[in-house]
């Protein structure tokens, strides 16, 4: 149960860093952090995944500029959905490690001092951040819950967000995107995705009542703390569907 426990947990501090700050803050610049909550944010995806900012900007901008024609990096509606649903890792790091896609999509997020000194440091992050967990609640506990926290974050919320949110769902809106009302408390509301394709830069991806956007509180309450600043106009437009 401890296990259990810990991979959730670990498994939703990354994905509320991916889409708090990888995603709102970064690659559509809807909202701009304090550099201490910006510091936070890296080590504890440093930690957890081990994966480079600017890699993945790049990619998911990439995916915005082609959504589901040629050229997007992992459209169900290209490749197929089981291949993008059961596969979404190996396409996100084949598409990474594209030297073009990085300079041509993420050219503003090239190497800091943060990067140069730690953070390009993927797999000593998660070396790190597997012995913290394995401190705090046993060594073999901490290894299967890291284990577990990968499958999660890897294999279960982004290709549900990747895959299926291109496949099946909801809409508010006329595009190739769809939502899902409970996915999305799973992944940071991240499954409001045809919300998200519609308005891009709103850092809010709920609009209807029904819709929970868990991002958009943790990003509300960073604005009270005054270590977020809201640069995207929120979403409240009406559904044309």
């Amino acid at each position: 149960m401890v296990i259990a426990i810990a991979s959730f947990i670990l498994a939703q501090t990354a994905t509320f860093a991916t889409s708090i700050y990888l995603h709102r803050a970064l690659a559509h610049r809807s909202l701009s952090l304090h550099p201490f909550a910006a510091v936070l944010f890296r080590a504890a995806l440093w930690l957890l995944t081990g994966q480079s900012r600017q890699q993945w900007v790049a990619v998911h901008r990439k995916h915005h500029t082609f959504a589901d024609r040629d050229g997007d990096p992992h459209s169900p509606l290209l490749l197929g959905f089981w291949k993008v649903q059961l596969w979404n890792v190996y396409y996100y790091i084949r598409e990474a490690r594209q030297p073009m896609t990085v300079e041509t999509f993420a050219p503003d997020l090239g190497p800091d001092w943060w990067e140069r000194r730690v953070f390009s440091l993927g797999w000593t992050g998660l070396v790190v951040g597997t012995a913290l967990v394995s401190v705090a609640i046993g060594w073999w506990q901490g290894i299967l819950a890291m284990l577990g926290h990968g499958i999660i974050y890897m294999f279960v919320l982004a290709p549900l967000i990747n895959g299926l949110g291109h496949w099946w769902g909801g809409q508010n809106f006329e595009n190739t995107a769809y939502n899902s009302r409970v996915l999305a408390w799973l992944t940071g509301g991240e499954s409001l995705h045809n919300n998200h394709h519609a308005f891009p830069r709103s850092p809010k991806f709920s609009l209807r009542r029904s819709e929970l956007d868990p991002s958009w509180i943790a990003i509300r309450l960073l604005a009270a703390l005054r270590l977020a600043a809201i640069v995207g106009a929120p979403l409240r437009a009406r559904p044309t569907r």
